[in-house]
């Protein structure tokens, strides 16, 4: 699977590590499928107020709307565009994903209701230079293990 990431979103994410500091923050991604396996994030939500210095807990309640808005902007071509995963900061720690962030994903693509047929975990942070780093795995129905993504961050050397 691949995950591309343009630079407006890598942006916006940026200014969002920026702001949270040493707090975990995170959210949903939502995007298009461009190609076989291959998906283009278009946007995302942003939860300031549910992270600590080691722990990131998403309220769906907030980013629901903001899924909601983006599947009523794309025409609710659910095919073409839909929920992708989630995303979320680890400032302190390395890029791969813990036991509490795997269970969650396990969470998602093993609940019927959800009925998603795989989800992305997006995991970022800042260099010590201010330079976006991230890496993504994605998660399908009674697999599990965690599969890697091949991200592609645009406009980040």
């Amino acid at each position: 699977m691949q995950l591309i990431l343009p630079p407006e979103i890598g942006q916006r994410v940026v200014e969002q590590l920026r702001v949270a500091g040493s707090r975990e923050t995170g959210g949903l991604l939502m995007g298009e499928h461009v190609g076989p396996d291959t998906f283009r994030v278009l946007d995302l939500t942003v939860d300031q107020g549910g992270g600590s210095f080691a722990r990131f807990l998403r309220n769906f309640r907030r980013h629901g709307r903001g899924l909601f808005d983006f599947f009523r902007r794309t025409g609710r071509q659910f095919q073409r565009f839909n929920y992708l995963g989630e995303w979320h900061s680890h400032p302190s720690f390395g890029l791969d994903p813990s036991g509490t962030d795997l269970a969650t994903m396990r969470g998602i693509v093993d609940d019927p209701h959800v009925g998603a047929n795989f989800a992305v975990l997006l995991i970022v942070r800042l260099s010590p230079h201010g330079i976006l780093e991230a890496r993504a795995t994605h998660h399908l129905p009674s697999r599990p293990e965690a599969l890697p993504v091949d991200l592609v961050l645009e406009g980040v050397a």
